[in-house]
């Protein structure tokens, strides 16, 4: 067994897909495993595990060990990295909610969340030493799944994602109510609400990140719009709204992923149907999110997409490819197509080894 530091500087370069396979309409086989280089090209190094639908992973802070979201079967595994870069089952998966989409890691390594699309189930996974799931906590007090914060008749909780906030509080997305969601992680009870940001009906909250002023960032699916929420004496409040493209959205359009540049000066939001990646300024210490120009993501369907340094890579569910760009450093903006690796049916591109954070 190799050292972690060891470890980690062989992954450092490394990514791992997540995907779908049959079962979730796909061709993939399960994770896919790929090597960054450094002139920005990308290497398919193959599946590292077969699996059904990983359609989103998160990897542990400290330990090998990777975590995913099985879609279709309803649950989360975990699986322990190799020295070749493959991946190994690592303790016996979790069972989960209808639609399990993404997957998230606490910066600590004490717990994993899962958000479920199918039922807006919320769901903590305490971890032990090792980096194995000892006990599944559904948040508490539960969503009425069938519950309606805005006008109009009961809609139902799709809770899609969670973010780990620098203040140890986690926030979740949830489409079906137009809502954001605040909790508190208390150790051997799971997630407790602390309070709740309603956004716009029918914007459908997706994707989100913090920025380091301290304000969040939010991309909706169904509106294709950004937001900002700001805390203010521990409370998130509605700062901005604001359209996620510089062209507007067409009929079909829905946003998938938001990311930061490497300074947070620049945001980027995909958007399926257009399939563009749009390049937004972070203005007004990080509360105002101005469009600057849409570019074509390099395929078809962007489901998800990573900045890496000065290279934005473009994951495409229906076109079977990864879309690498060079960013430029001033004005943000992706250049010419730098590389284009086929891959099958990419979800999510996620860092075997997580950025050092400050703190």
């Amino acid at each position: 067994m190799t050292t972690g530091a060891a470890n980690n500087n062989a992954a450092s370069n490394l990514l791992w897909i997540g995907t779908y396979t049959p079962d979730g309409g796909g061709r993939a086989q399960g994770i896919g495993a790929v090597r960054a280089h450094q002139d920005g090209s990308l290497e398919w190094l193959g599946t590292a595990v077969e699996a059904q639908s990983p359609s989103f992973v998160a990897v542990h802070p400290a330990l090998p060990v990777v975590y995913a979201a099985a879609e279709q079967r309803k649950k989360v595994q975990a699986y322990r990295r190799l020295r070749d870069c493959g991946l190994k089952v690592h303790k016996e998966a979790q069972p989960a909610g209808e639609a399990t989409c993404h997957v998230a890691v606490d910066p600590g390594g004490r717990f994993v969340t899962a958000t479920c699309w199918g039922d807006g189930q919320v769901l903590l996974y305490e971890l032990d030493a090792d980096g194995g799931m000892t006990g599944r906590f559904p948040a508490a007090p539960s969503v009425d799944p069938h519950g309606s914060l805005s006008p109009g008749s009961p809609r139902q909780s799709r809770a899609h994602a969670s973010l780990m906030l620098s203040d140890g509080r986690v926030m979740t997305t949830d489409l079906g109510h137009d809502t954001l969601r605040i909790w508190n992680y208390e150790p051997g009870t799971g997630l407790v609400a602390d309070h709740e940001v309603v956004l716009p009906h029918g914007s459908g909250p997706r994707h989100m990140v913090e920025h380091p002023s301290g304000s969040v960032v939010i991309v909706s699916e169904y509106s294709v719009e950004v937001f900002v929420v700001r805390p203010e004496a521990g409370t998130y409040e509605l700062v901005f709204r604001g359209p996620a493209t510089a062209g507007g959205s067409q009929e079909g359009d829905s946003a998938a992923e938001i990311c930061l540049g490497p300074q947070g000066n620049f945001a980027y939001a995909g958007v399926r149907g257009s399939n563009i990646i749009s390049v937004l300024e972070v203005a007004a210490g990080g509360t105002e999110l101005i469009p600057v120009k849409d570019i074509h993501s390099g395929g078809d369907w962007p489901r998800h997409h990573l900045v890496r340094g000065n290279l934005l890579h473009v994951a495409h569910e229906r076109s079977d490819n990864i879309a690498t760009f060079e960013l430029d450093p001033v004005t943000g903006l992706p250049g010419p197509l730098l590389h284009n690796l086929p891959t099958p049916s990419p979800t999510a591109l996620v860092p075997a080894v997580m950025p050092a954070t400050a703190g």
